[in-house]
Parts: structure tokens; C-alpha cells; sequence
């Protein structure tokens, strides 16, 4: 299995350090932002700030991971990182009561993670044997869950220490987040493979823009690709929660990380489930149908005023994306060849940073007109009828069957064929 391989293990263990630094870091800085300005559409912006970066370096992002060393690459994005985040502690430590540098910093992150997320996504298929990936994709999405859980929840808890002077609040909780980061470096620096370049060609339009054409000319790809993108983009809720923990649900800091646990934790869930029973066949059906309860749970949870509700319904929203996540993983690794990884990757890494991140600016620019509770019931009925759209608009996807290269070549050479047909 993929936890055979040295350098798999590495991976997922800084993996998991790094995103629990993260999420941490993530819940100190949305209470900070919100606790200064007390608006939806300031914590919608600090989505916007992460997620113009992934727009402006789409392009060279992408043929940075094919062109060089992954691994260093990835070194050198996290190395950015940890000055990002030594600055937000210098900013809670001396207390910094406007939020434009911490826009500021969170831009950089955002370029730091528009050149590492291609480049992490690429590096994947080369840590373990070609049979072991879909289950290492598994695994790593469980590990992923395994940090989104801890994040949240070790955030608010350090967020709330009874401590004294400068150091309490978010101050700690960002020093922590240094720590993680360190460690990430570390065990990267440690991984024995080493990357060649994959794409030789110089840098030119026609190269950077492979990507796009690819993703393009493959309606499975475009298909699951822009199905999480809109459905995530109108669905999201993360940005508005400490609006719900303070507002409506009366919790504070520590609620907070309730909230933001409680869908990693029904999405580790289902990743433990699917690494026993894998997805073997209809994976097109299943990813759609999943992605129907994500709107509807995200519907409960815009309604609900009790906490263990909101939990349960959050529970579902993470618990049905993972069965996406996994899907839409293996799709978008097996059906492009090594060599373009890392320009498709980035294609879809724009893709994930307009669901994610620019889905929070959604969502605060919506609360600021409408109202939090509405714009998530508006937004989770919109996922509902994105996804009873893309069912009808890339039936490719929908018959999407068994995830493996062979199946998914199978499924682009049927697309070929109709395309020929109907010329």
C-alpha cells in the first residue's frame, strides 16, 4: 500500500504538521479580522486576498512545477510562508488594530500557495508505485481530514489560554503555526527523490497554456473540475462561521473551532470508510450525488440556531465533499499524463482557490446584503442546481465508471468519437 513508500510517509506527515499550522493560524486570523472590524465583508476579503494570487500566477505557476524540481519548489514556497506568518505574529504581538497588513501578509501566503499547490498535487504520483495511487490519493485525503480536524480545534483552544500580556490570543496561536512550519520544512528537505525537469521546453505561451487547453478538450476533467468550483463557490460557508459563533450560536473562539472541525471530521470519517471499501465503480454518479447532500446539508446548517445541529449538518457537508475530493484527485492525476501535472494542477488549483477562497469573499459580499443565515441557504440551494445542471451538460462525467487510467482514456476516447460524430 502507499504507506510502504519512505518518502509517502515524509510527505503525509508534514502534511498533516503543516495544515494543522494552518488551519490554526486560519481561525486566529478570521476572529482577529473579525474582532477588529466586525464585518462579513472584511472576512470575505481576507478570502479575496488569498485567492487573487492563484488568478495572477495561474500560468507560470504551473509550468514552474513541469519545468523544475518539485521538491524545491515547494521548499521555497514554505519558506515564504514562515515569513508570512512571523510577521502576523509581530503584528499580534504589538497589536495591530487595522486589518490592511494582515491583507497584505495573507497575499503572500496566497502567492506561496499559487506555486506550491501544483507542485504538491504533481509530486504525489512519484512518491508511490502507479497501483498504490488511488489509494495514496485516499490517505492523503484522510490525512488531510485527520489536520482539519486538529487545526480548528487546537487554534480555539490556544486562542482561549488563560495567558497574560502580549502572548495571548493569536499571538500563540501564530507561534505555533511557526513551529509546524518548521518541522514541514524539515521533513521535506528529507525526501530522497529527486525530481528532474519533466518539461523541457522553454518558457512560451504555447507551453503555459497547455494546461488549459487540456483541461479544456477533456469534458471529465472540465466536468468534475468546475462542478467543485461552483458548487463550493455558492455553497461555502467557512468565511461566515464566526459570524454564526458569536451571532447566532452565542459560542465564542472555542465554538469556532467547533464549527470548523466538524466538517473534517465527517470527512475523515468517510476517507477512513473509503480506504477499507474503495470506490470501485460509478464513481461519475456517486461524485454527483454527493455533492447534492453537500447543498442540502449546507442548507440545514444555514437554518439551524443549535449548536449540535449546525455540528451535524457541517458533519455532512465535509463528509460528502470528501467522496468528491477523492474523485475528483484521481480523475484529475489519471487522466494526465506526468509530464502535464503540473500545469493542469494548477489549473486546478485556480479552480480549488475560487471555490475556496473567493467563495469566502462570496459569502461575506452576499451576508453584507442579505443577511449571514440567508446567504447560506440561497447559496446551498444554488449547489443544489449546479449539480442537477452538470448532469445534464457533461454526461461523460455522469458515466464516469471504475478510477483507473484505463477506464478514464476509455471515457476521453468516447468523448472524441461523439465529438467527430457530431461534426
Amino acid at each position: 500500500m502507499a504507506f510502504l513508500s519512505r518518502d509517502f510517509r515524509r510527505y503525509q506527515l508534514a502534511r498533516v504538521l503543516v495544515i494543522i499550522g494552518a488551519e490554526a493560524q486560519t481561525l486566529a486570523v478570521a476572529w482577529l479580522v473579525y474582532q477588529i472590524t466586525h464585518s462579513a465583508l472584511y472576512l470575505g476579503y481576507t478570502g479575496l486576498v488569498l485567492f487573487l494570487p492563484g488568478l495572477f500566477f495561474l500560468l507560470p505557476a504551473g509550468h514552474i512545477a513541469d519545468r523544475f524540481d518539485r521538491r524545491l519548489v515547494i521548499l521555497v514556497c514554505y519558506a515564504l510562508q514562515a515569513f508570512c506568518t512571523l510577521a502576523l505574529f509581530l503584528f499580534a504581538w504589538h497589536g495591530l488594530r487595522t486589518v490592511w497588513p494582515i491583507f497584505s501578509v495573507l497575499f503572500l501566503i496566497g502567492t506561496g500557495r499559487a506555486f506550491s499547490g501544483p507542485a504538491s498535487s504533481a509530486l504525489i504520483p512519484h512518491l508511490v508505485p502507479k497501483e498504490h495511487f488511488v489509494n495514496a490519493v485516499t490517505w492523503g485525503a484522510t490525512t488531510f481530514q485527520i489536520a482539519n480536524v486538529a487545526g480548528p480545534s487546537i487554534g480555539g483552544i490556544l486562542y482561549t489560554l488563560p495567558l497574560r500580556g502580549r502572548i495571548a490570543g493569536a499571538a500563540i496561536v501564530f507561534l505555533f503555526t511557526q513551529l509546524t512550519l518548521m518541522a514541514f520544512l524539515w521533513l521535506i528537505f528529507s525526501l530522497h527523490i529527486r525530481l528532474g525537469r519533466m518539461e523541457h521546453r522553454a518558457f512560451s505561451s504555447d507551453v503555459i497554456l497547455a494546461g488549459i487547453r487540456y483541461v479544456w478538450s477533456k469534458q471529465i476533467l472540465l466536468g468534475s473540475i468546475s462542478l467543485d468550483l461552483f458548487a463550493v463557490l455558492l455553497g461555502g460557508a467557512v468565511a461566515l462561521m464566526p459570524i454564526f459563533a458569536q451571532e447566532i450560536l452565542h459560542t465564542g473562539p472555542r465554538g469556532l473551532g467547533l464549527l470548523r472541525a466538524a466538517p473534517a471530521i465527517g470527512a475523515l470519517a468517510v476517507s477512513m470508510w473509503l480506504t477499507w471499501r474503495p470506490i470501485e465503480r460509478r464513481a461519475g454518479v456517486k461524485m454527483l450525488v454527493c455533492v447534492a447532500i453537500f447543498g442540502a446539508a449546507t442548507v440545514l446548517f444555514g437554518l439551524s440556531k443549535n449548536l449540535l445541529l449546525s455540528l451535524l449538518a457541517l458533519f455532512f457537508v465535509g463528509a460528502s465533499d470528501m467522496v468528491s475530493v477523492v474523485i475528483r484527485s484521481s480523475i484529475l492525476q489519471l487522466a494526465t499524463p506526468p509530464e502535464m501535472r503540473g500545469r493542469v494542477s494548477a489549473v486546478n488549483s485556480l479552480f480549488l482557490g475560487a471555490s475556496n477562497e473567493l467563495g469566502e469573499f462570496e459569502s461575506g459580499l452576499t451576508a453584507s446584503w442579505w443577511g449571514a443565515v440567508r446567504a447560506v441557504v440561497i447559496g446551498g440551494i444554488g449547489s443544489l442546481v449546479v449539480t442537477g445542471s452538470w448532469s445534464v451538460f457533461f454526461p461523460n462525467l455522469r458515466q464516469a465508471d471504475r478510477l483507473t487510467p484505463e477506464s478514464l482514456l476509455q471515457a476521453n476516447t468516447e468523448q472524441a468519437a461523439q465529438q467527430v460524430r457530431q461534426l
